[in-house]
């Protein structure tokens, strides 16, 4: 079973792209953020074509996320993450595909930090937390797949800085994604690949992606119960150089 996670940075401006993907690296689940797009606006028609069926939280202008799953239909559990009735981000889903919990989510940016944006950012964390505690507790077999917003160490950003301010490698960032890994879950693609850079975004400004300034951003956290069927892993870099592309490349996983 392959599995993947893709920000596509607005599905409609990108299906083309997205359709050439899928139809090439055939991923059985695909986890999509930043849809921009409402939810009539999704083009569940198109993908459905391609062989995939689909369950998303779209939301105006910015934010959304999808689950697609190619020759099955997912189950839809969860249309935002618990914690605060407040929060009407389009910035998690969550669905059963082929006996496996799948959470797609798109964690805030956080930026300018400090400020309430990067308070928002550490609150959604806290709120994953809980949430991703109880999947452990019940020894659930679930992937948390999506755009986390943290480059969790130095070695997953280019050497520079130029990023130093910036909220997706701050120490409270970075803790915050470890506070995760420590209950227990399975940084997939830096398990596989523990000393490879294996970005998965590069801006768009400064010439960043013919340089590869990237960072790894997009990641694949698997559950104690799941984490043993981990066979394969690795990151659709030359998609990021595609026309029209998204400013970031898939990351996926193969699990037997």
């Amino acid at each position: 079973m392959k599995i993947a996670t893709f920000n596509i940075n607005n599905v409609r401006r990108r299906l083309p792209n997205l359709l050439g993907w899928l139809g090439a690296a055939k991923p059985d689940i695909v986890c999509l953020q930043e849809l921009k797009c409402t939810q009539a606006e999704f083009p569940a028609d198109a993908l459905q074509k391609a062989g995939y069926a689909a369950v998303w939280q779209g939301q105006k202008t910015w934010n959304g996320v999808a689950i697609l799953a190619r020759k099955a239909e997912p189950v839809l559990t969860r249309t935002a993450l618990p914690g605060d009735a407040g929060d009407h981000e389009a910035r998690y889903i969550e669905a059963a595909v082929r006996g496996i919990v799948v959470g797609c989510l798109y964690l805030p940016n956080g930026n300018p930090q400090p400020g309430p944006k990067f308070d928002t950012k550490l609150a959604w964390f806290k709120r994953l937390h809980k949430h991703a505690a109880g999947f452990i507790k019940d020894d659930l077999p679930v992937v948390l797949a999506g755009d986390y917003n943290v480059a969790p160490t130095p070695e997953d950003i280019y050497p520079t800085r130029s990023w130093d301010k910036d909220a997706l490698i701050q120490p409270k960032s970075r803790a915050a994604f470890k506070a995760l890994l420590d209950q227990g879950w399975c940084d997939a693609i830096r398990t596989l690949h523990p000393e490879q850079p294996m970005f998965t975004f590069w801006d768009y400004k400064r010439n960043r992606w013919p340089r590869d300034a990237g960072l790894r951003l997009d990641h694949l956290l698997l559950s104690p119960a799941l984490a043993p069927r981990l066979k394969k892993a690795g990151v659709d870099r030359a998609v990021r150089g595609e026309d029209g592309a998204s400013d970031h490349a898939p990351a996926w996983i193969v699990l037997t």
